[in-house]
C-alpha cells in the first residue's frame, strides 16, 4: 500500500505538474464529506475528474467547533476519529491512495499527522508533495513581500492573533478563522483576501480602521459565489 499527500492550492488551477503526475498514478483519492452539499468536496471531485481518478467520500466525524477548555485534546480526538474512518477504507481498498490538501500540507493542516499514524498501522509507504500555500497567494495578489527588510513574519491563527500581538509580534500572517479580534489595531495596515485563486475571490488593503467595516460584506460575497469561504490576512504595525 502507498499513500500520497498532495497539496492542491485552492483548486484545479493550482495543481502543479508534479501533483498532477502523482494523481494519475493513484488508484483513488480519499476525501472528507462534511455535509450533503459540501462545496469543498465538489472542488476535490472536479480535480479528480480532470485527472481521471476515483474520489471516495468519507463522512467526516463531528468536531467541536467552539472553544473547548482543552482545545488540543478536542482536536486530537477529532484526528483519532478521522484516522479510524480513513483506515477502514484504506484497509479494504489497499493500492495507492491520495489525499488532497488545501494549500500546502505543511501549514495548518493535519493530514500529515493523520497519514503518518495510518501508515504505521497499515505498513504503508507514504510521501508528501507540496502545493501553493495561502500566504504565497496573498503576497502575490497584493504584490508584496510578507516581511520587511531584515525582519521576521509570524504565522498564526485567528484564534491566537491576540496572543501574538500582546507578545510583541508586529508583522503577522493570520489563517483559519473569519472575523478576528482586531480591536486596538485600527492604525495597523492589513492585506486581506478570501477564496484566493478560486471563485468569488475578494481582496482588501489599507488601514485596519478603514478596511474593517467592509470585510463582513466582502466575506459574504465570497461565500455566496463559492458556497464556502477561506480567508487570510497580513497585519503590520505602522512604524
Amino acid at each position: 500500500m502507498r499513500i500520497r499527500v498532495l497539496g492542491i492550492g485552492m483548486g484545479p488551477r493550482h495543481v502543479t505538474p508534479e501533483v498532477a503526475e502523482a494523481l494519475r498514478g493513484t488508484d483513488y483519492v480519499l476525501a472528507p464529506r462534511k455535509s450533503a452539499d459540501d462545496g469543498l468536496l465538489a472542488v476535490r471531485r472536479a480535480i479528480c475528474e480532470r485527472h481521471g481518478v476515483e474520489l471516495v467520500a468519507v463522512p467526516d466525524p463531528a468536531r467541536d467547533r467552539g472553544d473547548p477548555a482543552d482545545y488540543p485534546a478536542a482536536v486530537a480526538a477529532w484526528h483519532d476519529a478521522r484516522a479510524a474512518a480513513y483506515e477502514r477504507e484504506l484497509a479494504r481498498r489497499r493500492g495507492t491512495a491520495g489525499f488532497l490538501v488545501w494549500g500546502d500540507p505543511s501549514l495548518y493542516d493535519s493530514t500529515i499527522r493523520v497519514v503518518g499514524r495510518l501508515a504505521g498501522r497499515l505498513r504503508a509507504t507514504w510521501d508528501v508533495l507540496p502545493g501553493i500555500s495561502a500566504p504565497q497567494l496573498l503576497a502575490a495578489r497584493h504584490r508584496i513581500v510578507l516581511h520587511e527588510v531584515g525582519r521576521p513574519v509570524h504565522v498564526t491563527t485567528a484564534r491566537r492573533l491576540r496572543e501574538a500581538v500582546d507578545g510583541g509580534q508586529e508583522n503577522v500572517v493570520v489563517l483559519l478563522g473569519g472575523d478576528p479580534d482586531l480591536s486596538g489595531l485600527a492604525d495597523w495596515t492589513i492585506w486581506w483576501g478570501a477564496n484566493l485563486g478560486a471563485e468569488g475571490e475578494e481582496l482588501a488593503h489599507g488601514r485596519v480602521g478603514d478596511v474593517l467595516p467592509g470585510l463582513a460584506a466582502a466575506r459574504e460575497r465570497a461565500r455566496a459565489a463559492a458556497g464556502w469561504v477561506m480567508e487570510i490576512h497580513l497585519l503590520r504595525r505602522v512604524r
